[in-house]
Order: structure tokens, then C-alpha cells, then sequence
């Protein structure tokens, strides 16, 4: 089983993303569990959204403390939100910046992946909603979900012209994180 916690703020689809990856997780007959964590939170608040995918039957229902992805829609959460807290040994971090993981300056010894997830989502969507674009970065950087789950996903939520553009951002972000990982010297996937 893999967990996954995203990071964002009130109003940016975090708890969207995690439903859409569940449902692409689902499609690929993985079993999977996606749900968020808020309370009375208004627009641009800290919120969190979790998801769980596995191959046999999920019965934990827990928050997820120990995950092995951590998605970041909003960099300034990381000077706010101890985003990285329980993050495992081996655990990945997908940030949502125009910054280079060196820029961040980040006191971690985790894989940092960044993607400027809101420039791909002004190009396509034409809006700065980055939460299927991470969607993208997330099944480039997990391998756990194909882009034909997340295609089926996405149209399963949106449709017409809408859908259309979620998806090209996805694919953007999918091949930037696949082009980034074919680059790195350190043997990562």
C-alpha cells in the first residue's frame, strides 16, 4: 500500500485531486481510499486530502501520518505547515513551484521533485488551479496510476472543453516529471 498526503489551501481542489486519483487508482483495479481532513476551514486555509492505493482490500481508516508522497500545491505552506512531518525514509515530495529543489533550501534528505504545476494549469485551463496538473506529476514521479486512469477520472468529473484542457495539463505535467527523472544522475526513478 502507498499513501499519499496533500498539502493546500482552501479552494485549490486538494480535495478533488485525491478523489480524481482514487477513482484513477480504482479504474486500474487497484483498491483505493481518498478523503479529506478539515474543519471549518474558509477559503485559503491549511487543509489536507489523503489517499491510500493498494492491490488487495484498504481497511485502515485513519489520517495518514506516515506517507510515502507528499504533494505541495502551495509553496508557502512549507514556511507554515510541517508538511514533510512523518514523511517516510524514502518518501518523495512534489512541490508546486517555479523553484528548483536547491532554491527551496529545504533541511531534508527526501527526493524533492518541482514542477511549475500553476504555469502548466494557466496554459492550458487558463486558470491557476494546479490540482490535476499535480495529478499528472504524481503518476509520472509514483508509477502508480497510468494517464489513461486519470483521463477516465477526469472525465467521469468534468466534461466538453473543460475536461479537454485538465487533461493536456496533466500530460504536460507527466512529461515534465518523466523528462526530469530520465536527466537525474542519482538512479532515481
Amino acid at each position: 500500500m502507498i499513501e499519499v498526503r496533500i498539502h493546500g489551501r482552501g479552494g485549490q481542489g486538494s480535495v478533488t485531486a485525491a478523489e480524481l486519483l482514487g477513482f484513477a487508482a480504482f479504474s486500474a483495479g487497484k483498491y483505493s481510499q481518498a478523503f479529506p481532513s478539515f474543519g471549518s476551514e474558509r477559503m485559503g486555509a491549511p487543509v489536507k486530502a489523503f489517499l491510500r492505493i493498494a492491490d488487495r482490500e484498504i481497511r485502515m481508516k485513519s489520517q495518514i501520518y506516515n506517507p510515502d508522497y507528499v504533494i505541495i500545491q502551495d509553496p508557502t505552506l512549507l514556511a507554515t505547515v510541517p508538511v514533510l512531518q512523518g514523511l517516510k525514509e524514502d518518501g518523495v515530495v512534489i512541490i508546486n513551484t517555479t523553484k528548483t529543489p536547491e532554491e527551496l533550501n529545504m533541511d531534508t534528505h527526501h527526493k524533492i521533485i518541482t514542477i511549475d504545476a500553476t504555469g502548466i494549469a494557466l496554459k492550458h485551463i487558463g486558470r491557476p488551479i494546479a490540482n490535476t496538473t499535480l495529478m499528472g506529476a504524481f503518476a509520472a514521479a509514483s508509477g502508480q496510476i497510468n494517464l489513461e486512469g486519470i483521463e477516465k477520472a477526469i472525465n467521469e468529473r468534468f466534461s466538453g472543453e473543460i475536461a479537454k484542457k485538465n487533461i493536456e495539463s496533466v500530460k504536460e505535467a507527466y512529461d515534465v516529471v518523466k523528462n526530469k527523472a530520465s536527466k537525474c544522475k542519482c538512479g532515481c526513478k
